[in-house]
């Protein structure tokens, strides 16, 4: 929305006229718009408030609406004081003008935008009604409900009714007038600082592109927050320059392309071996649990990764293009073999193995390129992510290419590559000794599918570690990575919640779903009672159990929030599931404090003092996910340690004209009833997006003795603007990927 407290009048005159542009286009050549035009242009959810809207605009009560009319009430807005932007807000809210709005010009009595321009309006004659009555605002409200994508029973819409126009109906009249609803909206000052025409969403001018929130490379404010990512690629880059040189110092004298493929395949050398030590993630966790932690950034090991094997398919390309250019050279000289005879045969005798140099670096070439387009986030965020998994497995014959193309690749291999095989070894032995059994499943909304697996008592975990599960009834052959979203402490079951995004999260969704009833003894059969209502928790037990594997624990960046003084956990989406395990630890370690009651910290062996807690969803059903769990936070005691923050995107902010009264009947209700109408916590769920500069940064006092930390499993693109937020204060931010 236009905020017009901070508009300049070159701003508002610049806008006027990006209005009257973008009505031309709308309008063509008939210099007017129909009532579905405006509802196309408008692009709001509900119809009321687009016929409310233009009911307003159209002053002549012709159907249509021009141009002349258009600016006429926007210069009005525009320039008008508080009590013009009010008075157009009540008409939207009172229905009544709806049923005869505009011919009062013709029986003597004055247009909507006529009575606008007086600034007496007490004077003015009563259009339709000249108040709302408790059935209006009712209409009104449901209209609200409905463009905020807010799903609520008739009663609880009664309810908000009820409490909205009791508090607004001052002297008890039956109706709210204008002067109380201005004496209402008082109570809400951040709804009178930022009353807006955002009716017009499709009005706005382009806005210009923000500047970039984080500080440039060479900023000491930079370096503080990069300088351990910095010195590892700095690193990174001086070993393969180093390497290259070395390589290309041996070949000197034998031209420029023989130097160019020496050194790539030097460079390669290095660069397929430590790939591998970056996937080494037993080892990893390991080693997050020492000192290593605090120097490396471990949290880095798959952007790493993402980065070397691109290098690598860069140095494929560079080192078989110098080798196809000499072997052109060699070809074109006199008594040479053909090209053909180079790339395609062993005649030449290139390679340590019998010449089968340029055959297995073909094969090479290809696999790469093969692995690396299929590894891209086009594949693998497009539901496609089978692709990705089942191309990556061409590691195995690489290595086996590369051991028989390279004489010296295997001395590089030999250590890392031993390594990888003892852990995928001991991961396949562990994973399938007895096989586990998925013991219930709920379907939740979103095709979310939240399963409770048996817990081996030789299973230990951290809070927010994360597993490969195995299903071989959906995928004998399988394995995909998942957030544990239940408690260390938690001793007989383990919950991963799976949300559909993929052809094998589907599947699983599907399967259960699906499910009737088992007919015989066959453990071949589904297994799991779905639920009748999908927006309900099916929480039926297995009749009998299906088995599955796991393959893990393994660590991630997470691990760190107990070891800091203040937290803050921020999740979009599911990417609650981290911070659900590590919630509900630090609720059962309260209960353990309680009741134990030695001392004032909630364990020995954490440091945290406060938490503070943001989850972003895009619509209402996403909190049912952990609702419960929620609840049980709430209800913690000390509730100054933990702080939640709510919030829900598809809602409209309060400056929005489509939502005042709703969010208005939703704060009266939520102090009356004591919990939110959206949730049913105690924490009110706030509309739309966070204002990061106020979300619980720096304002706070608590901020100034405590070591602050932010964490943050989401979108890549909110993972950004977060870490732009957090590098302007110095904090340290982890983002888990997502």
């Amino acid at each position: 929305s236009v905020r017009l407290t901070t508009m300049n009048l070159d701003d508002n005159t610049k806008w006027l006229v990006w209005v009257a542009k973008q009505f031309e286009n709308i309008a063509g050549d008939k210099k007017e718009i129909s009532l579905e035009q405006f509802k196309t242009a408008l692009k709001v959810k509900e119809s009321f408030f687009a016929e409310r809207f233009f009911a307003l605009f159209d002053s002549d009560a012709s159907g249509t609406i021009s141009l002349d009319e258009l600016l006429k009430t926007l210069k009005l807005l525009v320039h008008g004081n508080e009590t013009d932007k009010l008075r157009f807000l009540f008409q939207v809210y009172d229905v009544d003008v709806m049923h005869a709005p505009y011919r009062p010009l013709r029986n003597g009595v004055r247009s909507i935008v006529d009575s606008l321009r007086v600034k007496e309006y007490d004077k003015i004659p009563s259009i339709g009604g000249g108040s709302i009555e408790p059935d209006e605002l009712r209409m009104v409200l449901k209209a609200c409900l409905k463009e905020n994508s807010i799903s609520l029973p008739e009663e609880k819409l009664d309810d908000l009714t009820r409490a909205l126009f009791e508090s607004a109906d001052s002297d008890k009249s039956g109706s709210i007038t204008f002067e109380e609803l201005r004496g209402e909206l008082q109570c809400f000052p951040e709804i009178m600082e930022n009353l807006t025409i955002s009716a017009a969403s499709w009005l706005k001018p382009p806005t210009a592109p923000r500047k970039s929130q984080t500080p440039h490379i060479l900023s000491p404010v930079y370096w503080h927050n990069n300088k351990s990512k910095l010195l590892l690629l700095g690193s990174y880059a001086c070993v393969n320059i180093i390497l290259f040189i070395l390589a290309s110092l041996k070949q000197a004298g034998s031209g420029i392309w023989i130097v160019v493929a020496r050194g790539c395949g030097q460079c390669l050398n290095f660069n397929c071996a430590f790939i591998l030590v970056l996937m080494l993630r037993r080892s990893l966790t390991w080693l997050r649990t020492t000192w290593v932690a605090k120097v490396l950034p471990l949290d880095l090991n798959v952007i790493l990764h993402q980065l070397m094997g691109y290098m690598v398919g860069a140095l494929t390309i560079l080192h078989m293009g110098a080798h196809v250019i000499n072997f052109v050279r060699l070809s074109q000289a006199k008594g040479g073999y053909h090209l053909w005879e180079y790339l395609f045969t062993t005649r030449p005798g290139i390679g340590w193995i019998r010449g089968t140099a340029s055959l297995t670096g073909l094969l090479l070439q290809l696999l790469i390129s093969l692995m690396l387009v299929c590894s891209t986030p086009l594949v693998r965020r497009s539901g496609h992510f089978e692709v990705f998994y089942w191309t990556h497995l061409f590691y195995i014959p690489i290595w086996a290419l590369l051991i028989i193309h390279g004489a010296n690749f295997w001395k590089w291999f030999v250590i890392p590559g031993s390594l990888f095989l003892g852990e995928k070894a001991f991961a396949a032995a562990l994973s399938h000794v007895g096989g586990l059994y998925i013991v219930e499943v709920n379907l939740l909304p979103s095709k979310v599918t939240h399963l409770v697996i048996q817990r081996s008592p030789f299973f230990h975990y951290k809070p927010g570690d994360y597993v490969y599960l195995n299903v071989p009834v959906i995928a004998r052959y399988e394995w995909h990575p998942f957030t544990i979203s239940s408690a260390p402490e938690q001793p007989e079951t383990i919950w991963l919640h799976v949300r559909s995004l993929g052809q094998w999260t589907y599947q699983l969704h599907e399967y259960f779903w699906n499910y009737q009833e088992p007919f015989d003894d066959n453990p071949e059969l589904p297994v799991a009672r779905k639920s009748r209502n999908k927006n309900k928790l099916s929480t039926n037990p297995f009749p009998s159990s299906l088995q599955c594997y796991i393959d893990g624990p393994y660590g991630t960046s997470t691990r760190r929030i107990f070891s800091s003084e203040h937290a803050v956990l921020i999740a979009a989406g599911i990417g609650i599931t981290p911070f659900a395990s590590i919630l509900q630890s630090i609720m059962h370690r309260t209960r353990k404090q309680a009741s134990c009651s030695h001392s004032n910290s909630l364990d020995e062996n954490m440091k945290l003092q406060k938490v503070d807690f943001v989850w972003i969803n895009r619509d209402q059903k996403s909190f049912e996910w952990f609702v419960s769990l929620l609840t049980q936070l709430e209800g913690m005691q000390g509730t100054r340690f933990l702080e939640m923050h709510l919030y829900m995107t598809s809602a409209l902010n309060k400056s929005d004209m489509k939502a005042v009264g709703l969010q208005m009947a939703l704060d009266l209700l939520a102090k009356k009833e004591k919990k939110d109408s959206i949730t049913g916590l105690r924490t009110r769920t706030k509309p739309g997006r966070p204002d990061w500069e106020q979300v619980g940064f720096s304002s706070e006092p608590h901020l100034k003795t405590c070591k602050v930390q932010v964490f943050f499993c989401g979108s890549p693109a909110l993972a950004k603007v977060v870490k732009a937020q957090c590098e302007q204060f110095t904090f340290p931010f982890f983002k888990e990927n997502f």
